[in-house]
């Protein structure tokens, strides 16, 4: 039999609703796909992915402390691929899961063919997210929308206020190249500023320095004073 046909492993991880069982009939509606575990809690993931080593791994991104999480599972087990699910994930939010590694972060309104599309995506080394997170009925973006290998690189420097020109010097690229991919990252994600796109998720806050508070209005100094002292004497 050809390798083409080895079934793509897939571990589930626990989500608090009925999600997870309909979740796990799709995928295995899909003679392609083999689930080596299912409804594993998430402190458990790590064990389920030392005993199966599966080509990718569904999380609910609800249940990540901080979205470094997903950084340092993709390091400490880089043959597997992280898909991520979540009610209403915002951009910035997937944004940042993809700069730490993530394959895949959608939205649990995701239609069915797209989630086993990502899956399969997923296991090919692809990063894909929704055209709209959070919009009903969302598709999954088209391989031009898709984030590039630099694209990925600038988009945490972006994230954490370098200028172009830091980011060029990290990078070893030129500042006008930079300025290229942050239009690109900020078309791809839907964001239309620097700021926004740096504004750190909720459970995230905390994790990147604030921005620069407005600087308290500086008081004009009182007049000084001059001592009357002598001024009791009038002209006659």
């Amino acid at each position: 039999m050809s390798s083409s046909h080895t079934p793509i492993t897939v571990v589930l991880a626990h989500f608090d609703d009925l999600f997870a069982g309909g979740l796990r009939k799709l995928i295995e509606s899909d003679p392609s796909l083999l689930v080596v575990a299912a409804d594993v809690e998430h402190r458990r993931i790590g064990v389920m992915l030392r005993a199966h080593r599966p080509d990718v791994v569904i999380l609910d991104i609800g249940a990540l402390a901080k979205l470094a999480e997903v950084r340092e599972l993709t390091g400490s087990y880089p043959a597997t691929r992280l898909l991520l699910l979540g009610h209403d994930p915002a951009p910035v939010e997937c944004a940042q899961a993809l700069a730490f590694g993530a394959s895949a972060c959608l939205g649990r309104d995701t239609q069915s063919r797209d989630v086993i599309n990502a899956i399969h995506l997923a296991s090919r080394g692809l990063q894909v997210i929704p055209r709209a997170v959070g919009s009903a009925g969302t598709g999954l973006l088209t391989p031009s929308a898709l984030l590039t290998r630099r694209e990925v690189e600038v988009l945490p420097l972006l994230q954490r206020g370098d200028s172009n020109a830091q980011i060029a010097l990290a990078l070893g690229v030129g500042v006008e190249t930079v300025r290229t991919h942050a239009r690109n990252i900020y078309r791809k994600l839907g964001v239309g500023t620097r700021r926004e796109l740096a504004a750190p998720p909720a459970h995230e806050s905390g994790q990147q320095p604030s921005r620069d508070p407005p600087s308290p209005r500086a008081r004009s100094p009182k007049p000084h004073r001059h001592s009357r002292r002598g001024h009791g004497a009038r002209r006659p």
